[in-house]
């Protein structure tokens, strides 16, 4: 069995402004340093409308597609920007989670990863935001649900900032967990223990400022992973933020690119428990380029290492 590597080029024509975090070279970092490894490589489709609406109104796709200007740059807020390249390169990164989870679930691929922006756990319901426009993430879990007729999907979300849009879509879906680990306090400033969903099914892991990995893997040793095999999913979504990285500029976790394989090779272990090993994984934040690439490299041969 093989590791699927889902990407597109449009996904390099979502430029944002000079000096912005989540620009163009984040990508092709991540593709120049997974070029060698042994991958299932596919291209990434269009996300479809009625894929997209499981998890956004028909409103908010629209104005998504409208707001996409023909030059320049469309700000929908403080730190989210639409060029002309935007909305098809939210369409391919949507896409990507949805083909994933059919090649994963049809058994073409023991795993996947999708090498995509703009990243998406911070975008809900109605509000793009953090740099997001779709939650490819909750798509992702939705389809497998909706579509593919699962039962239970669960998401795992260790990205530094905590998984805001993906907490939201998911707040009230009995049939999917979300176990999300962030620095707080930190910028959306949401993700306290107490967020627990309509079902009990969301758990945030509140991490310390200037901890590193050892903590984190004490709290994924002791609240995440009992949590993860309890609930037995037959299906792990992960969005793989890289930003927890002790070089990333935009948040204050310690944690080195051992600590990346480390927290993917445990869920492998689990998925291959649970669920035959099932694992799609989609690109979220990271952007000190270098520590992006080895983290991302890191990440993806523990996925090609569990799918052998």
């Amino acid at each position: 069995m093989t590791t699927a590597l889902l990407t597109h080029a449009d996904c390099l024509g979502h430029v944002t402004p000079d000096g912005h975090p989540e620009r163009v070279a984040r990508l092709e970092h991540i593709l120049h340093a997974l070029e060698a490894l042994e991958l299932k490589r596919v291209t990434a489709p269009l996300a479809a409308d009625d894929d997209l609406l499981r998890i956004h109104p028909e409103s908010y796709i629209r104005d998504i597609r409208v707001a996409r200007p023909a030059d320049g740059f469309a700000q929908i807020d403080g730190d989210t920007f639409l060029s002309s390249g935007s909305v098809d390169a939210a369409y391919r990164a949507a896409g990507a989670a949805v083909r994933a989870v059919d090649l994963v679930l049809s058994g073409e691929a023991s795993n996947a990863f999708c090498a995509i922006r703009p990243p998406g756990h911070h975008a809900e319901t109605e509000t793009a935001m953090g740099f997001c426009l779709f939650g490819n993430a909750a798509l992702a879990a939705k389809h497998a649900l909706d579509h593919h007729g699962l039962n239970r999907v669960a998401v795992v979300d260790f990205d530094v900032h905590h998984g805001n849009g993906t907490q939201d879509l998911l707040w009230d879906e009995a049939r999917a967990l979300v176990i999300t680990s962030q620095q707080m306090p930190l910028w959306p400033g949401s993700g306290r223990p107490e967020e627990t969903g309509v079902y009990d099914t969301v758990l945030n892991i509140p991490l310390a400022p200037d901890s590193g990995g050892a903590e984190m893997r004490a709290a994924y040793e002791t609240k995440a992973f009992p949590r993860l095999r309890a609930f037995r999913p037959e299906l792990i979504i992960i969005s793989a933020g890289f930003d927890a990285h002790q070089d990333d500029p935009l948040a204050n976790l310690n944690w080195a690119t051992d600590d990346f394989a480390w927290i993917t090779a445990e869920l492998c272990r689990i998925a291959d428990e649970v669920c035959d090993g099932r694992i799609v994984s989609t690109l979220e934040g990271g952007y000190d380029l270098n520590a992006l690439a080895q983290a991302t490299r890191a990440h993806v041969e523990e996925l090609i290492k569990a799918a052998r």
